[in-house]
């Protein structure tokens, strides 16, 4: 399948995207998470999406991948105070905030000429989405949000070995090699258990992102503009269009309440919980999700 790459401007920004699948279809954008460069919402995944009849937009957000990093702009304070706030669905100061990353992709939809898509994202991903089905209610034509949350007051949090491996690394002065072995140990810690890949598949997926890009000031940059924006719940309330919610029950990163969260929320959203998913997409959950993604835009 041919893939149309470039770099768009966007929000005063250059956003690397991948645009497959015929331009005159009903296009999708997908919207990846934190740390997640495009390649996370699978080649595999997205040739579904375009066999049912679509044109599928995957693209870098800002500070990660091929995308503009924001290296100007510097975290300041000690975290540990923006995620009690953010355990409260509080706002804080941060270099940028989710609303930012909302209007990046409106910014790519206009370099594009795409007036109304379909808009899926997942994790932080879904969390952008949320903001942005709200605010531009006239460029979204159907939601879809995969393992994520409204952020709100008192959800649980992550299991504590997901979140330990999320937010640390390996450790100053770190090889290559180092860094693509713990980037392994945390796809291993919030995988799929009833779809498992293999610990060389994992570092294979690991050493691919690594050597596309490799920045860990921006992960830093993008986790802060998750915890500083506070409670999405009031965006998910006034999103209008269709919306399906997808959630893994064995999620240890975005917990399957906060997928819930975002499904109470949503007027007349539907709900789905998938077995044994974790928080990540591997081929054996791929027909289940395109099925329930492709069902809700045709509710549009």
């Amino acid at each position: 399948m041919d893939i149309r790459r470039g770099m768009a401007e966007a929000n005063g920004l250059e956003l690397a995207y991948e645009d497959m699948g015929d331009v005159l279809h009903p296009p999708v954008i997908l919207v990846m998470g934190l740390s997640a460069q495009l390649s996370l919402w699978p080649l595999g995944f997205c040739e579904g999406l375009v066999a049912q009849g679509y044109r599928v937009i995957r693209f870098d957000n800002r500070d990660i991948g091929l995308s503009t990093k924001m290296s100007h702009l510097k975290v300041k304070g000690p975290v540990w105070k923006r995620m009690i706030r953010a355990q409260l669905g509080l706002s804080s100061p941060v270099p940028y905030t989710l609303k930012d990353m909302a209007d990046d992709v409106v910014g790519l939809l206009d370099f594009l000429q795409i007036h109304r898509a379909h808009v899926v994202g997942a994790s932080m991903g879904g969390m952008i989405s949320q903001i942005f089905a709200a605010t531009y209610p006239d460029r979204v034509r159907s939601v879809g949000i995969i393992f994520s949350s409204t952020n709100q007051m008192l959800l649980p949090p992550p299991k504590q070995h997901a979140l330990k491996l999320l937010t640390s690394g390996p450790g100053k002065g770190a090889t290559s090699e180092q860094y693509i072995a713990h980037s392994a140990k945390f796809m291993r810690a919030i995988h799929s258990p009833n779809y498992s890949f293999s610990d060389a598949e994992l570092v294979a997926m690991a050493r691919e992102m690594h050597e596309r890009s490799f920045h860990p000031a921006g992960v830093l940059r993008q986790y802060n503009a998750i915890l500083g924006t506070g409670s999405l719940r009031p965006f998910a309330k006034r999103i209008t269009k269709p919306t399906v919610v997808i959630h893994g029950d064995a999620d240890p990163l975005v917990r399957p309440a906060c997928g819930r969260a975002v499904a109470r929320a949503i007027p007349r959203s539907h709900w789905l919980l998938i077995k044994g998913m974790g928080h990540d997409l591997p081929p054996g959950v791929w027909p289940v999700i395109t099925q329930a993604l492709v069902t809700n835009m045709m509710r549009n």
